[in-house]
């Protein structure tokens, strides 16, 4: 029994509850079992379960270990003592969520195929610890990064006096970092969570004697990590498998840093705060104090010229080149750089060369609009990279999904910021074990005998049915304070359950609120059709209705549809930065017709 003070004086009193079998669990329970008084569950009927329910081929001895580990954790009962299930227990081991995901944690598709076969886990000016005007530089944020699985970080190189070189944001507040410490943190992490490779992109603004010490940096502390090849002359890039824990080096050939005042490429974008589509819940205090505060800075700083990213070159590509240290030309394994002559000259695909070319998000839309085939194509060889536009002062980001359905195999985020877009791109990838490389979709890839290749607009019809039944919820009262949603009862939650992808297949549902509860049922069903399933995220997030503010947030997950397990699935929720929760758990049921 919980109670909560209303008025000071009087208590309200609600009955605490276990979360019980729900009717969708027992009904698999006596579906599987043998009838009697004394009911329970065999390693061999578990296993049939797993097999016709679940669609896994699942071994006996697979299904023992399961019915061993529940009881040990349930009942504490030694191995051997009893070797069977009781609902209770069939019930704990469905809402599992380690031995019971909704998603495999296991590297299970082909990583022989060439690098840019793969869309890659990419950060956005890795060495920030918070907004893109007035906050540290560390190398505490990019190790952060690499262990949650990002595989490119992105460096900014600057001069600090004659003969050292520092990491920053140039031309703000940002306080800078020594490289040293930048690359001793990315050797130290970078294969902790994955062992493919990992992408140092840098942005140069060196001289070329600072570009020689660079170098020097670099082959030291990396030795025989660093990968070396000469792009210019490549037709084709090794796969992931081949670079397994190397570090490739990728930046444009360098120019002074003198030169960082040529002609501009104005930012399209309007200048002041980049929310998230659909808002809704209330804020922490602290994000709307940090908001006031950056706001303030963002007015005493010329925001165009924030980003070098930004800026256009009056040399074209080749002659820029000639300004390299040639020990610093050697390191650069993806050559980056867009040649003179516009978007259509930059997306032309060299049948002799690979490179990297970078894109701010609107450029993205605007070349997506103009030459949609012409992208496809170049991705299918080269690399391409999308960054957010220079506005995105609180280090928010964009909708990735028209970067994925164009083939860009980096869209580059910012992990140290917040909100639905990112959850989206951790969604993405966690996929594939949570390698950092997500295996671009076949489609992608394709090309007609007259050339064609995909067309989002010509793909209208759907492919795949999803049927998502929200069962219940647990593990809020373990992992947020009694009062946390409401000082005088229980929380009211509620579920939104949706899609992300293409435009075709955007949706997004609501249950019904459920009143005065820790352990909400709900069973409601919803039926997505899914016109481009292989690039489908499913958006689930958890809100506690307040009828007086802002529903409070109670846990987001966001997951892959290519990689769903089909049937009854316990699924983790993560806070708003991404981090899991101990204990905050869905059960779901997935079903594809």
């Amino acid at each position: 029994m919980g109670s909560y003070r209303m008025c000071l004086i009087f208590k309200r009193k609600f009955m605490v509850t276990e979360p019980g079998p729900v009717d969708d669990v027992k009904d698999l329970f006596e579906k599987y079992t043998e009838d009697g008084d004394d009911v329970h569950m065999s390693p061999e009927q578990l296993q049939k379960f797993m097999a016709e329910e679940h669609g896994e081929g699942s071994s006996i001895e697979e299904a023992e270990r399961i019915v061993d580990e529940v009881l040990r954790r349930k009942h504490h009962i030694a191995k051997f003592t009893r070797r069977n299930l009781t609902l209770e227990d069939f019930n704990f081991f469905l809402f599992s969520t380690d031995l019971n995901p909704p998603i495999t944690d296991q590297v299970h598709q082909k990583m022989d195929a060439p690098l840019s076969h793969y869309f890659i886990f990419t950060g956005h000016n890795s060495y920030l610890t918070g907004n893109q005007l007035s906050s540290n530089c560390s190398d505490l944020p990019i190790a952060d990064a690499l262990r949650r699985g990002v595989r490119v970080v992105e460096l900014d190189l600057w001069p600090r006096g004659n003969d050292d070189v520092c990491v920053k944001h140039g031309g703000t507040f940002t306080k800078a970092v020594k490289l040293g410490k930048c690359l001793e943190s990315i050797k130290a992490h970078a294969f902790t969570n994955s062992k493919y490779p990992v992408i140092i992109t840098l942005e140069d603004h060196l001289t070329t004697k600072l570009q020689s010490k660079v170098a020097k940096m670099i082959t030291q502390t990396f030795g025989d990590m660093l990968y070396y090849h000469d792009s210019e002359s490549c037709k084709e890039f090794p796969s992931p498998e081949e670079l397994m824990e190397k570090i490739l080096i990728s930046t444009k050939p360098p120019k002074e840093y003198l030169e960082a005042n040529d002609a501009k490429e104005k930012d399209n974008g309007e200048k002041g705060k980049d929310s998230d589509e659909d808002e809704w819940g209330k804020e922490p205090a602290d994000l709307v104090t940090a908001q006031a505060e950056l706001d303030k800075v963002s007015n005493s700083i010329n925001y165009q010229n924030l980003d070098d990213e930004e800026r256009g070159s009056s040399r074209e590509f080749e002659t820029s080149c000639q300004l390299q240290a040639p020990e610093y030309k050697r390191l650069i394994a993806i050559h980056a750089g867009k040649p003179k002559g516009g978007l259509r000259m930059a997306l032309k695909v060299d049948p002799n060369k690979i490179r990297r070319l970078s894109l701010s998000e609107q450029l993205l839309e605007k070349a997506v609009a103009s030459y949609g085939a012409d992208v496809i194509r170049f991705t299918q060889k080269n690399f391409l990279r999308i960054y957010p536009k220079g506005t995105r002062f609180n280090s928010s980001n964009y909708k990735p999904q028209i970067g994925w359905m164009s083939g860009a195999q980096m869209i580059a985020f910012n992990m140290q910021g917040h909100g639905r877009a990112l959850w989206l791109m951790q969604g993405m990838f966690r996929a594939n074990g949570g390698c950092g490389y997500v295996k671009k979709p076949d489609f992608l890839m394709n090309v007609g005998p007259n050339g064609e290749v995909f067309d989002l607009n010509e793909n209208s019809s759907p492919k795949k049915t999803l049927k998502v039944k929200v069962c219940m919820g647990d593990g809020w009262q373990l992992d947020f304070n009694k009062t946390h949603f409401d000082n005088y009862s229980p929380p009211d939650f509620y579920v939104r359950v949706g899609i992300a992808g293409a435009p075709a297949d955007e949706a997004m549902e609501k249950t019904k609120i459920k009143y005065d509860t820790w352990t909400p049922i709900w069973n409601e069903e919803f039926t997505f059709q899914l016109t481009v399933p292989e690039l489908a995220l499913l958006r689930v997030e958890v809100h506690e209705y307040d009828k007086n503010e802002k529903d409070d947030f109670g846990g987001q997950t966001c997951l892959p549809v290519s990689e769903l397990r089909q049937g009854i699935r316990a699924v983790l929720l993560f806070n708003r930065k991404g981090e899991k929760y101990s204990f905050t758990r869905l059960l779901m049921r997935f079903e594809f017709v």
